[in-house]
């Protein structure tokens, strides 16, 4: 139950990120609406997440590292942003840290 409350905040966090590029400096309501009410949203079930027992370095990496990602790739290919070789590199990067964060929870604790 918590990573799926984890996967709502990282999609409400991302719908937050895209609504502002479409707010126009929030000189557009209904975008900025939403951006504030999906960073509120992503924050609460966030806190939800935390309050069953994920530790805040986990949850956190991964709602922030996928989230950024996210949009990144959501930008390049939906939203005409471009992206360099070493970008797409770093994207990769980050999903490898966030796996590795996840997955190293099964070995030896240091």
């Amino acid at each position: 139950m918590a990573y799926a409350l984890l996967a709502l905040a990282i999609f409400a966090e991302i719908i937050a990120a895209i609504s502002t590029r479409f707010s126009e400096g929030f000189s557009k309501p209904l975008p900025t609406a939403i951006a504030i009410i999906g960073v509120v949203t992503a924050y609460y079930l966030l806190s939800l997440v935390l309050n069953r027992g994920i530790p805040i370095g986990v949850a956190y990496a991964i709602w922030a590292a996928l989230g950024v990602a996210s949009v990144a790739i959501i930008g390049a290919v939906f939203l005409n942003d471009k992206l360099t070789l070493i970008q797409w590199f770093g994207i990769l990067l980050v999903i490898l840290g966030v796996l590795s964060l996840e997955l190293g929870g099964n070995f030896e604790k240091v």
